[in-house]
């Protein structure tokens, strides 16, 4: 439900800090593990949960998740399996706001509608599509919002003016700006011409920004946030997982692995009062 995205946006306002926004690839390495990680995201510090739908062709996703959804689709994770992942997590947690990621492509072979509806009753907040722009609206973002999830959108460092408009015009939950141009984990933001970028967004929108692609560390993350009302980061924690793996598989240190990580980027955004 995008109200519970609204609180927390404005609970983090009321404390003058950005979010912290952690993604990991649903099922990955094994749909047990997977599980257990994203039940202790937020005790570890994550404000906000971006849970990634593995497909075969993730065309914007650098090696690292890449890597992971070929793990998770090894191990037989499929979208019925993420949403009953997805709602096993809201059976505990009532509060953190959670959005799958992914393509399109798995979406369409479920069944939009369908999906929707299944979505919703998983407690899914939102959905980030990245191969679904605005002019393909009808096809899930308008039937998405009427179902009452949040269709978060991308905006490119490179997105002109008559461009944003037309991106931002069914935006809802937060903007998601990409903060590099690239894959997934390619390359480190430069802080000041993030910081440009947000104002500029801000400017356009009364949505949080949320900045993503490219944050590694506690210390990336932390200047970031000087600007953006939420960081994400996603290709350090899957390379967490899969540093801690024998082979391809989980180990008793995965999990911690993780939240260890979590916790280090959460002081480190916490230390920044805006």
């Amino acid at each position: 439900m995008t109200a519970r995205l609204d609180l927390c946006f404005r609970r983090l306002a009321s404390d003058r800090r950005a979010a912290l926004v952690t993604y990991i690839m649903a099922g990955d390495p094994d749909a047990e593990t997977s599980s257990a990680i994203l039940a202790a995201l937020p005790a570890a510090g994550a404000d906000l949960i971006e849970l990634g739908i593995p497909f075969t062709d993730p065309i914007a996703d650098g090696p690292a998740i890449q890597a992971a959804g070929r793990r998770a689709l090894e191990a037989d994770q499929t979208l019925r399996a993420t949403l009953e992942m997805t709602k096993r997590f809201r059976a505990k947690d009532a509060d953190t706001p959670l959005i799958l990621m992914g393509y399109y492509n798995p979406i369409y072979v479920y069944g939009v509608e369908t999906f929707l509806a299944d979505a919703k009753d998983a407690g899914v907040d939102g959905l980030i599509i990245v191969d679904c722009p605005p002019e393909e609206d009808d096809e899930v973002c308008l039937p998405a919002r009427r179902a009452g999830l949040a269709f978060i959108r991308l905006v490119a460092p490179t997105t002109d003016e008559a461009r944003l408009s037309i991106i931002l015009s069914n935006a809802a939950g937060f903007v998601y700006f990409v903060s590099i141009t690239g894959v997934t984990g390619s390359a480190a933001p430069n802080a000041r011409l993030v910081g440009e970028a947000v104002a500029r967004l801000k400017r356009h929108t009364k949505l949080p920004v949320v900045v993503g692609f490219g944050v590694k560390n506690a210390d990336g993350a932390a200047a970031i946030a000087e600007a953006a009302d939420g960081v994400v980061v996603g290709s350090s924690l899957v390379d967490a997982i899969r540093l801690s793996l024998n082979g391809e598989a989980a180990t008793p240190s995965t999990v911690g692995a993780v939240t260890g990580l979590v916790e280090t980027l959460a002081r480190g955004l916490r230390a920044v009062q805006k």
